[in-house]
């Protein structure tokens, strides 16, 4: 079965977002040739965030792994937005289903990415972060960063929708591969042989693999 199959080898897109996160301050590199502004200093603040959990002895100790997860999960779904990434991942087909659907949808594919990762943000190897810039158009933003890994750079750029007065993820781009067209590729490709249910089981059934492996 090739659903959801790793675009990236050896990590998936939001393993490493979570690893950037977990990385661009503990590694103590500088913001350089950015353009800082409202989003940027929202993706900072989540690093921030992150950075303390990671950092905190207490929170290492075999017995407060669950807690510890817990913890980065509320953190970074705080700035991600799933409900968005969902739709937008779903495209057309989104405004077809019921409400119980959609959010039926939604808590499961916040489960999968939850699950893709969760084991692989304490692995993080201590690469690197530039900034580049931020640009801004209306209620949306775009920060533009390298992940710097010995002489490899890597552009990471993530997107984000303002809502009321907040900052939210509602798309990463990985070298120039979005993450939600990505998965808008695969859903789109379930939904053209099979129904809406069909995804939801795939999508049940991945998301509970990737848990027990």
């Amino acid at each position: 079965m090739t659903f959801l199959k790793q675009r990236w080898r050896g990590m998936s897109t939001l393993t490493y977002v979570i690893v950037v996160l977990a990385t661009v301050m503990m590694t103590g590199i500088a913001v350089r040739d950015a353009e800082a502004g409202g989003a940027t200093e929202a993706m900072k603040s989540t690093i921030d965030e992150v950075l303390r959990i990671l950092a905190d002895k207490e929170l290492k100790q075999p017995e407060k792994a669950e807690q510890r997860r817990k913890l980065l999960e509320k953190v970074v779904g705080d700035r991600f937005d799933y409900a968005e990434m969902s739709r937008r991942s779903l495209g057309s087909t989104w405004a077809g289903l019921s409400d119980g659907e959609k959010e039926e949808f939604v808590g499961l594919f916040q489960t999968l990415l939850v699950n893709t990762y969760a084991d692989k943000v304490e692995t993080y190897s201590g690469e690197g972060v530039q900034y580049i810039n931020e640009r801004t158009e209306k209620e949306y933003a775009e920060v533009r960063t390298k992940v710097l890994t010995g002489k490899t750079e890597i552009p990471l750029d993530y997107r984000l929708l303002h809502r009321g007065s907040v900052w939210r993820v509602y798309d990463v781009v990985v070298d120039g591969v979005s993450l939600v067209n990505n998965y808008r590729g695969q859903f789109s490709k379930i939904l053209r042989n099979g129904s809406f249910a069909e995804l939801i089981d795939q999508l049940r059934k991945k998301s509970e693999k990737i848990k027990t492996s």
